[in-house]
């Protein structure tokens, strides 16, 4: 019957939305507790509660289960970025930015760093990696100009100094996020600073 096949195709698809999500969860954990290089596609079958053969059903590699995890968690910068874009008052855009960028790292720091570490050889990661970068550096450009800096791209122009920013910023909470949170919030306070600076804020 129509109406029973519709019925048993959204089951399944949810069975393996769950499945999936699990996959991803597996991961992140194992990238906390033992690294990349050390996890295996049967440590993830294994903590996913399934097969290595039903693990190759929804990905083909280490590699491929890795960028979508990546893919998951930047989805929630982007979501960040954009929310720090459309902020009228410029100090403030700068406060929540840092916050919510505290906040990411310390819930997804193994994800975040192996994204970086991964994203000069896998091209999937890389071309993710860019775009969360090419976000966060217009939100940063949007907040400078608001705060009076001149736009264009100048080296004292608002999209140089954001891009120069940004970079600062995501190698210091790189290097912060393997080290403790209160080490993160440290760097947070400090790019912060910068960052009103450079506005002409401080």
């Amino acid at each position: 019957m129509p109406g029973h096949d519709t019925s048993s195709r959204r089951a399944a698809e949810s069975k393996g939305d769950l499945r999936e999500r699990a996959i991803l969860d597996t991961c992140e954990a194992l990238l906390t507790d033992k690294g990349y290089d050390a996890m295996t596609v049967n440590d993830i079958a294994q903590g996913a509660g399934i097969t290595r053969g039903a693990l190759y059903f929804y990905f083909g590699s280490k590699q491929e289960v890795v960028t979508a995890l990546v893919a998951r968690t930047v989805e929630h910068l982007w979501e960040r970025s954009r929310a720090t874009a459309e902020a009228d008052e410029p100090r403030a855009a700068v406060a929540t930015a840092m916050r919510r960028t505290v906040e990411l790292w310390n819930d997804h720091g193994p994800v975040m760093r192996t994204a970086i570490d991964l994203s000069l050889t896998v091209p999937e990661i890389g071309t993710l990696w860019n775009r969360t970068a090419d976000l966060f550096i217009a939100a940063i450009t949007a907040v400078l100009e608001r705060a009076g800096v001149a736009p264009g791209g100048g080296p004292k122009q608002a999209s140089a100094m954001a891009r120069a920013l940004c970079w600062m910023i995501e190698r210091n909470f790189y290097h912060a996020s393997q080290e403790s949170r209160e080490s993160l919030k440290n760097t947070s306070d400090t790019c912060e600073h910068i960052w009103l600076i450079s506005a002409g804020l401080s």
